[in-house]
């Protein structure tokens, strides 16, 4: 059992509403790395965590988070489409070792994913179907958020879990840091929004065009400081990295949903993907982070970062 972890932020504006050329070779370089770092390392088996956008889980049924025994991309964004190499039989018995540690894990037999779960496998490995993968969504959008402390133990659980495989495991958090992109909530929503929000109806392409379009106008108006939408904050993410290149991991228990919003936005909430993938690898002991690189990206509406690490 040889464990690796790799943090990488994730953005639908990628491509589509890029920063300067001088900040995207910074980018493209930091992302180069982490790429060398996978190709180094070979693994076996991809532990994925990633989030959601309303593509896949809806109001209908919100869990907190949920294991894949078998996935499918829907596309958005123009990403990758398809089925999810996962391997389910190594899915079932990574789920049945999280739930016998106490962990009260959901499993879905046929999840459904977007571009948060598609461009990390995209970017490091080249496509969604390259490398065994067990897909962990991790609710960062859709309010109520319970507390990051279940987090870690998920992540705690998954990496003892997969410990007992012998095998070469890859944990990814996909998603963050600081971010507040238009992304619809229940709460005042109106009515055929918030039904959309419940039942999860699939959007038509045209829908989903007009849907893209208007995160594409956003992206250009927050670059252009005509937004107001919360502030990247260089000084959260900061803090939110230190802790995971610290291995203190524990200091996240004391961190309340309302608080991560405020400080990084409404979708801050997706470091709980690095936090589940950092907790995972500390199962296996001590931790040390190989590479660190951070560049908040207006145009991208994040604060943009990408990590490795190894255990000690």
């Amino acid at each position: 059992m040889t464990f690796a972890a790799v943090g990488l932020s994730h953005s639908p504006l990628i491509g589509k509403n890029d920063p300067a050329p001088e900040v995207l070779t910074r980018i493209d370089a930091a992302v180069d790395q982490a790429r060398a770092f996978v190709h180094e390392f070979e693994p076996e088996l991809v532990v994925l965590y990633a989030p959601d956008h309303y593509n896949g889980f809806f109001y209908k049924d919100m869990p907190p988070f949920c294991l894949a025994t078998a996935a499918t991309a829907v596309g958005d964004f123009g990403s990758q489409a398809g089925p999810l190499s996962v391997d389910r039989d190594i899915a079932d018995t990574v789920a049945e070792g999280v739930l016998d540690l106490g962990i009260d894990l959901t499993v879905s037999a046929r999840m459904t994913v977007d571009h948060g779960f598609v461009q990390p496998l995209e970017v490091l490995f080249g496509g969604i179907d390259t490398v065994p993968v067990v897909p962990v969504f991790i609710n960062g959008v859709a309010t109520p958020l319970g507390r990051v402390s279940r987090i870690r133990a998920l992540g705690d659980a998954v990496g003892q879990a997969t410990a007992r495989l012998d095998k070469r495991v890859l944990f990814i958090g996909s998603g963050g840091l600081s971010h507040d992109p238009p992304v619809p909530t229940l709460k005042g929503a109106p009515a055929r929004v918030a039904d959309a929000l419940i039942e999860g109806h699939p959007p038509t392409p045209e829908q989903r065009a007009k849907g893209e379009a208007r995160v594409l106008q956003a992206g250009r108006d927050y670059a252009a400081g005509a937004s107001t939408m919360v502030p990247i904050n260089p000084a959260w993410d900061a803090l939110v990295l230190d802790v995971l290149e610290n291995g203190t991991l524990a200091d996240v228990d004391a961190w309340t949903p309302d608080w991560m919003a405020r400080e990084g936005g409404g979708s801050a909430h997706e470091v709980r993907t690095w936090i589940a993938a950092f907790a995972s690898l500390a199962a296996a002991g001590p931790y040390e982070m190989t590479s660190r690189f951070y560049e908040p990206v207006p145009e991208w509406i994040a604060g943009f970062a990408v990590a490795t690490a190894l255990p000690r």
